[in-house]
């Protein structure tokens, strides 16, 4: 099975159903064990699923069996979070006095690990512009350990070669970890350019509903055993409950996707072409400086898409308060359509100077598609528009 409704349907179906057409809910803390040698064997099989849940459960195992299939890879685990996933593979992989390189645009959780967790723990950290790969070339070091990408980057949509980056990484000696939250494995594949290990936060597109919260590691199985070994130590659970949420929006993804890719191309087009809009930053657009690479290295654009407003703040501000369709919340990937300012969620946290640092505009608005119609989505964005001109 590929990347198909097929495998994201039925790449589970051995996995604890029984009889059951839709998979059963295992609400339980712990399992029994018939024999002392099977009770000695569940406690300590890696990312098992039946000797206490948070260790693992039949739930777990069915949403990893479908990720690592339609990520192509060996093997897949859940957490309890997007920044669970990110933090438990991080600690997995790196020790004090190891080198880490990371993204300068990245999904401000990202960037909080490489600038305030990992420095505590002794572990250097390198922030590169990722659209440029001599800037990744120049930043290894004998003790680099990892590399952290994230394509296309929260909010800028920039993208990073994947190829170029796991070739440089692999010839230094270092793991290549690539969040793949806004493209989906039906966008792109990260494995097949060379990256070790990807992560999502299947809160977003993997769930599709906005009623979860949950992370996923994808990669080898050896690789994923060390993870899974600090996953257990530091609690990063996800409950059963919540990992049958997310398998059944797994079933819908490879349909979902395509209506959101379709509903950011029709934004984005929409937008560029708005007297008060200054820039607009998606992948499928021709003005964005690397549409030729998100060409070649995805097969799809997602539904982000980050708009600047000619008149900066209060504009962009103005303009979020006049859509009708997009609910102003955080996150993405679900079915309706959400839009944030991010500077204004930063004013309470950091200074206009800090603001300005992290390369994010003050006029910049984050619009995440749903799956609503295209043209009532178009409407709204342009009507918001015009009256914040």
């Amino acid at each position: 099975m590929g990347i198909t409704t097929t495998a994201a349907v039925h790449a589970d179906q051995r996995l604890g159903r029984g009889n059951a057409v839709a998979p059963p809910i295992f609400q339980t803390a712990t399992f029994q064990a018939d024999t002392a040698e099977d009770f000695a064997r569940v406690a300590v099989e890696p990312r098992g699923h039946d000797f206490y849940t948070r260790y693992g459960n039949p739930n777990h195992a069915q949403v990893a069996a479908v990720v690592a299939e339609l990520e192509g890879t060996e093997a897949a685990m859940v957490t309890a979070s997007g920044m669970a996933a990110l933090t438990t593979t991080v600690l997995a992989l790196v020790s004090a006095g190891d080198h880490v390189i990371g993204q300068k645009s990245t999904y401000g959780g990202t960037a909080s690990v490489l600038t305030t967790l990992l420095p505590r723990f002794g572990v250097t950290v390198t922030q590169v512009d990722q659209t440029d790969i001599t800037a990744f070339e120049r930043a290894f070091t004998p003790r680099t350990r990892l590399v952290l990408v994230e394509t296309p980057s929260n909010p800028l949509l920039q993208i990073t070669d994947l190829k170029a980056v796991a070739d440089l990484a692999h010839a230094n000696g270092a793991t290549v970890v690539a969040d793949n939250t806004f493209a989906t494995p039906i966008n792109q594949r990260p494995i097949e350019s060379g990256v070790d290990l990807v992560w999502h936060s299947a809160t977003k597109y993997l769930n599709g509903h906005s009623d979860v919260s949950a992370g996923v590691i994808a990669g080898p199985a050896e690789a994923l055993d060390r993870i899974w070994d600090v996953g257990v130590l530091t609690g990063a659970t996800l409950g059963p409950f919540d990992a049958w949420l997310l398998l059944r929006g797994l079933r819908t993804l490879p349909l979902r996707v395509p209506r959101h890719n379709a509903n950011g191309e029709a934004l984005a087009a929409a937008l560029e072409a708005h007297p008060a809009v200054s820039r607009v930053h998606h992948p499928s657009l021709a003005s964005h400086p690397q549409h030729e690479l998100a060409t070649r290295q995805m097969t799809g654009f997602g539904g982000v898409l980050s708009v600047e407003f000619e008149d900066g703040y209060d504009q962009a501000d103005a303009f979020l308060g006049g859509l009708g369709l997009f609910q102003r919340a955080a996150s993405l990937g679900g079915t309706e359509s959400l839009a944030v300012h991010p500077a204004a969620m930063w004013r309470g946290m950091l200074d206009e100077a800090q603001i300005a640092a992290s390369g994010v505009p003050l006029g910049l608005i984050r619009l995440a598609a749903g799956i609503e119609e295209s043209e009532d989505l178009v409407a709204d964005v342009i009507a918001a528009a015009d009256a914040a001109a």
